[in-house]
């Protein structure tokens, strides 16, 4: 069932699914549950998304951010974050082992699997970077050096080197010449990439 988005319900607003959504990255974002996310879109299949289909999201009171919001988890690392790390690990499709809250060998083998593939340094420690890759918003801007007259930018579902160079009033080659190796066809959730101006 497609919702026009004059139809979504009180307490719910629309929003148009673009590359990459996903209800689970989308919970986090807005903030909200899987469970209020599905509880929102009767009849939505959350592994079938379109890119342009409305989906309603559930809005309301923001609860505070927790105080340690992406915490530097290495091997011998315990507890909730953990737990929550394996879990987005296991989302994306690599196997942390069991979801037991233990930083072992196996869920360190996931993290670096997931870091190769998203072109972030491969050291198998869980930072800011990572976390943001995973799609946790971690409230700061994971480091990274952009050359004088560039500023750094954390690539989003949907987004491509032409939409960027609309939105921030540049061009698609003045984006390609301050990202050096970067491949524009091949762009990861979580890059950080370099915008002129």
């Amino acid at each position: 069932m497609y919702y026009s988005q004059r139809s979504c319900p009180s307490g719910t607003t629309a929003y148009t699914i673009r590359a990459g959504d996903t209800f689970y990255r989308l919970s986090i974002t807005y903030n909200v549950s899987l469970d209020a996310m599905l509880a929102a879109n009767p009849g939505v299949d959350p592994d079938r998304l379109s890119i342009g289909q409305i989906v309603c999201i559930p809005v309301g009171p923001t609860p505070p951010p927790p105080t340690v919001q992406c915490p530097t988890l290495r091997i011998g690392s315990r507890g909730a974050s953990v737990q929550q790390l394996q879990q987005l690990l296991r989302n994306e499709g690599y196997d942390p082992g069991p979801i037991d809250g233990i930083f072992g060998s196996r869920t360190q083998s996931a993290v670096m699997a997931f870091q190769r593939d998203t072109h972030i340094a491969v050291d198998g420690i869980v930072g800011i970077q990572t976390w943001t890759a995973l799609g946790v918003n971690c409230g700061v801007s994971p480091p990274h050096t952009c050359p004088a007259g560039t500023s750094p930018y954390t690539i989003r579902p949907g987004d491509t080197f032409y939409l960027l160079a609309i939105r921030f009033n540049t061009t698609v080659n003045a984006i390609i010449a301050a990202n050096p190796g970067v491949n524009p066809n091949a762009l990861q959730i979580g890059q950080i990439v370099c915008i002129p101006g």
